[in-house]
């Protein structure tokens, strides 16, 4: 039998951080005229991506040991981490521009 070492979840949380944040940077830069990803965006993206995949492994090695409450819990503290990086990083309904004057941002 295979003995495999269970991965802890802070290293899927950094892998997740480092590979969210480059597909957050490069993905669709190839698009004429598109700017690239604001810090705001890729640090939000690179964030839920983090506490996704940290979510996912707790949760899947939960399963793994029939540990149902585990796995419920793991899952509903991913997404509890995932709506708060949307909320603390979301883009501001008002930027204001250098002259001094508020624009509301295109959607």
């Amino acid at each position: 039998m295979k003995h495999r070492r269970r991965e802890a979840v802070g290293t899927a949380f950094l892998r997740g951080v480092v590979v969210s944040g480059l597909l957050s940077t490069l993905q669709d830069r190839r698009e004429p005229g598109r700017k690239p990803a604001g810090a705001r965006k890729v640090a939000r993206h690179a964030l839920q991506g983090g506490a996704a995949l940290a979510a996912g492994t707790a949760a899947a090695q939960a399963l793994r040991r029939s540990d149902w409450s585990q796995a419920l819990a793991a899952t509903m503290a991913g997404a509890a981490a995932l709506y708060a990086v949307e909320q603390l990083l979301a883009a501001p309904a008002i930027e204001e521009i250098s002259h001094g004057e508020e624009e509301e941002p295109e959607a």
